[in-house]
């Protein structure tokens, strides 16, 4: 049985036996700062929100949540943690979470930086928002026919 592997330039590497959940542990310890820590911390409140989450790894590497579509996907960059919400424009926003990406018709973002806290009851029901317009846009399984 092959395993993930962390590769010495710090990029996850995996093969078809590693879970998506594996390869986001992964990147959390191979991160060693506030970054994998904040990553860790948004994952969490993710799956505290939404438990019947679905995790995945996409697009060479990058974390994404998903429940009848993407709700969000947790990139880190040097000096951010990002959070994109795929249909973030659609979603109201009462405490001001997103501020990033807001010139987007679909996307919009949360850039955490070094030392910033998280509004986490807002993100939250953000997540939960999210799961409630993809639970809306979801197509009604086709019926067969007798």
């Amino acid at each position: 049985m092959k395993k993930a592997v962390v590769a010495k330039t710090g990029s996850a590497k995996a093969d078809n036996a590693a879970s998506p959940a594996k390869l986001i542990d992964g990147r959390i310890r191979e991160l060693g700062d506030w970054r994998g820590e904040m990553l860790a911390r948004v994952r969490g409140l993710i799956k505290e929100a939404e438990p019947d989450v679905v995790e995945e790894w996409k697009w060479r590497g990058v974390p994404v949540w998903e429940r009848d579509g993407i709700i969000c996907t947790g990139e880190t960059y040097k000096e951010v943690v990002k959070l994109t919400f795929a249909k973030g424009a659609a979603l109201a926003d009462p405490a001001g979470l997103f501020n990033s990406s807001l010139d987007g018709n679909v996307r919009r973002a949360i850039d955490i930086r070094q030392g910033e806290k998280i509004n986490e009851k807002a993100l939250k029901a953000l997540i939960r928002a999210a799961v409630e317009l993809n639970a809306s846009k979801k197509k009604p399984a086709k019926k067969r026919s007798a």
